[in-house]
């Protein structure tokens, strides 16, 4: 590597803007390769996609709130049917009774059930080798009409199925599946799975989400062993995924329906947009929030990769591994076998040794100062994230509401790059204050070692990672071996090389992974975009002034030049900040939310305000108060749950009925029959036996549950039914003993605003996208 202070003042900053200029346009092309496409008009023609035709019918789907088991979810799912008979289909409903599967089965009230209501139909294939499943679910939250979240994906679903209608069939099946209960208890996707005969063999299920507004449909989650499928979907006209956010969601306690297709054997891929997040559940999620272009995006991939697979031979399609991969500008997506992972980790600690090697024996470092640099590389690596995470708290100080918000704020974007010129400026200054003690090509090679030993790290906990790491690093090294091997500027041009691979690999990612974790983990963030800078070192070597020995003015003026590259930094950090507060401000369109419930005890008639807010907003104030306390004594449906509370007056709301309809003797034990039966309109209703009795076995609405679900407070097994029938459902449990049992029943519905004393929310306050914001529950024991 030849220090850039060799070439001439005058040829060193024409070297500098050249490569300057050259790694900006790299960064555009880079990140205008994740950017969704232009929606494409309602006259597209009809073998395509086209989001504005797509649109219309998330108008419909989302005109209201529609959780599983309301009139309005009815009221959706005949508009679904309706329109693909339309479309000369034969689709059908699945009614079924479903529960929770693997380890979701232990939510915190215990098992979760639904009555779900599956729209599915089928599009034959010419002669099928197997099924493609299109996944997405027509539920929303309770608390709001889902424009994004699913409408977005069931329009998708439906555009599809009328531009795959509209020519040839193609050569394989392809099953369209519109799911209920997701946003309850991932219950429909389930029952699908488990119990329809068009998922008995199994195939390729491609899932549709939304957790935002606006952004790149992204493909964020895989089957194993993924390489077929990930070179399947590289062939959409718009690929956006990274190997490393499969790695990172696998390692997440997410769930969406592709979980239930994941765990029983199906392969697939999961995508979804996510930036926009703060309308996430919320009632601001209605169509006019969506981004037409992040529709397109998710509709034109869809219909690709369902073409790409429908032509293929499925039952090839077995896998073998994962595969590497990441998007590159041009639209295209950069895949090979996870196979090379290791071999590229050990070929860049290799060239990372040979420049080090070389660059000494050229005299550009010396061991002690290379050995200084590798030791005072992690300060940067530390700080930063620190650093990152402190401005968020400052601006929670300042903003107390963002404490509330989801995910993100409404208007993220430069609170994002603050939080990237912060740690450019972190790497900046550290550089700047070692550069003439320790010398750049030192710190250059120990930014380099340091990628290339967090490659190598990553190749061995998370492979798909590995990239992010191990390709800048061999790409610098092999540059850097180029640049000592070359002059002037030659040298120049393979610094700029190796400078390009790494804007191409790490800037998408760093710009991916902001709406993907929140600016809570803004650290994430920093900490890739100190990996980008260290890789780029180098080139940060040509902005800074030389680094030879110099005194007196010299001196002074040297060091007054080479901390304004990282005040430059300091004050885009101050200036985005504070115009992020200016921006970003709650209004009627984008309110601060809130989050509150109510709770009538029908054995003593009682009621409560309740809240899970972490930090009481000014509105929610006027009903709870203290610290958050744990309330499974009353309400064993939240579980360990920690609430603040509030006396509140108590309203005129009937109980859930529990009526015994058998008891019988068992061996050692009793049998009870019990139906469990709502007397008022609610979203779903909950049992729980107290924890002194033993429950040995247990059927809720004829599904066998598991008998022990321990909630604290008192009570043991219980389970939450989401969207239960008028008559009721029928709970038979197997108890140890002949004694007394002891049980609790709770109901919840959602119109906390029409209890006695609620106040309406001023403009500007808004709900909460929560799954218990605005319940009601009435809750009440009985014994037999």
């Amino acid at each position: 590597m030849r220090d850039a202070a060799l070439l001439r003042p005058a040829r060193r900053g024409l070297a500098a803007l050249a490569v300057l200029a050259v790694l900006a346009l790299a960064g555009l092309a880079a990140v205008r390769s994740i950017l969704p496409p232009a929606a494409a008009p309602a006259s597209a023609p009809a073998g395509q996609f086209s989001a504005e035709r797509a649109f219309a019918e998330v108008r419909t789907i989302a005109a209201t709130p529609h959780p599983a088991g309301s009139a309005a979810n009815d009221r959706v799912r005949e508009h679904l049917l309706a329109h693909l008979r339309g479309l000369g289909l034969s689709p059908q409903v699945q009614d079924t009774v479903s529960a929770q599967g693997g380890e979701l089965s232990a939510s915190a009230g215990g098992t979760g059930l639904a009555r779900v209501r599956n729209v599915v139909t089928l599009l034959p294939g010419a002669a099928s080798t197997g099924r493609i499943f299109l996944v997405a679910h027509y539920d929303s939250a309770q608390t709001g009409p889902g424009g994004n979240d699913d409408a977005a994906g069931v329009a998708t679903i439906l555009e599809t199925a009328r531009a795959l209608t509209s020519g040839a069939r193609l050569r394989n099946d392809v099953v369209l599946v519109l799911t209920d209960a997701e946003e309850a208890c991932l219950c429909g996707a389930e029952a699908f799975v488990r119990q329809h005969p068009l998922a008995r063999d199994g195939g390729v299920a491609l899932n549709l989400e939304a957790r935002g507004s606006s952004g790149p449909a992204i493909m964020f989650e895989t089957s194993a062993r993924n390489a077929e499928l990930v070179e399947a979907y590289a062939r959409a006209p718009y690929p956006v995924g990274t190997s490393f956010a499969v790695e990172i969601y696998r390692r997440l306690p997410n769930d969406t329906d592709f979980t239930a297709f994941r765990r029983a054997g199906f392969r697939g891929l999961n995508s979804a947009y996510i930036d926009g997040a703060a309308v996430y559940h919320a009632p601001t999620d209605r169509p006019s929030a969506m981004d037409r272009d992040s529709l397109q995006h998710h509709g034109a991939n869809a219909l690709a990769v369902t073409r790409e697979l429908g032509g293929r031979d499925l039952t090839t399609l077995r896998g073998g591994a994962d595969a590497t991969y990441f998007p590159v500008p041009g639209g295209g997506l950069v895949h090979y076998p996870g196979a090379l992972v290791w071999p590229l980790a050990v070929l860049a600690l290799a060239a990372v040794a040979a420049l080090a090697w070389l660059a000494r024996r050229r005299g550009r470092l010396t061991g002690r100062r290379l050995a200084l640099a590798g030791a005072l590389t992690p300060v940067p690596l530390v700080v930063a994230p620190a650093l990152a995470q402190a401005l968020w708290a400052a601006l929670t100080l300042i903003r107390p509401e963002y404490g509330a918000l989801p995910i993100d704020p409404y208007r993220p974007g430069l609170y994002r790059v603050a939080v990237i010129a912060l740690a450019v400026a972190v790497v900046l200054g550290w550089f700047a204050v070692l550069r003439r003690r320790v010398g750049a090509a030192a710190l250059a090679v120990a930014g380099l070692g340091w990628l290339a030993g967090l490659g190598a790290v990553l190749a061995a906990v998370t492979p798909g990672g590995a990239y992010l790491a191990t390709l800048p690093a061999l790409a610098g090294a092999l540059a850097g071996l180029a640049a000592l091997a070359v002059r002037g500027w030659a040298a120049t041009a393979a610094i700029t090389v190796g400078g390009l691979v790494a804007v191409v690999i790490l800037l998408p990612t760093v710009l991916m992974l902001f709406p993907a974790l929140g600016m809570a983990l803004g650290a994430a963030g920093a900490f890739l975009t100190v990996l980008l800078v260290l890789a780029l070192l180098p080139v940060v070597d040509l902005i800074h002034p030389p680094g030879e020995p110099v005194r007196g003015l010299a001196a002074l003026r040297a060091r007054r030049r080479g901390a304004l590259p990282t005040l430059a930094a300091s004050l885009a950090v101050l200036v985005c900040a504070a115009a992020g507060l200016v921006v970003d401000r709650f209004d009627a369109e984008h309110p601060a939310l809130t989050q509150l419930m109510y709770a009538l005890d029908a054995d003593t008639g009682t009621a409560r305000w309740l809240s899970d807010e972490a930090r009481t907003q000014t509105w929610t104030a006027q009903y709870v108060s203290g610290d958050r306390k744990p309330v499974t004594a009353t309400l064993p449906a939240f579980g360990d749950e920690r609430l603040r509370g509030g006396p509140a007056r108590p309203a005129t709301l009937a109980a859930p009925d529990l009526t015994l309809e058998a008891d019988t003797l068992s061996g050692d034990g009793r049998v009870l029959t019990l139906r469990l039966k709502p007397r008022r309109a609610v979203r779903f209703t909950t049992l729980h036996v107290a924890a002194a009795t033993e429950v040995t076995a247990a059927t809720v609405g004829g599904r066998t549950v598991p008998s022990r679900r321990p909630a604290g407070g008192g009570w043991g097994f219980g389970f939450v039914f989401h969207a239960p029938p008028a008559e009721g459902v029928v709970v038979t449990l197997a108890v140890r003993g002949a004694g007394p049992v002891r049980l609790r029943a709770m109901d919840a519905s959602d119109n906390v605003s029409e209890m006695p004393g609620f106040r309406a929310r001023p403009a500007g306050v808004g709900v909460l996208g929560s799954h218990s914001s605005e319940m009601v529950a009435v809750a009440k024991t009985y014994e037999y």
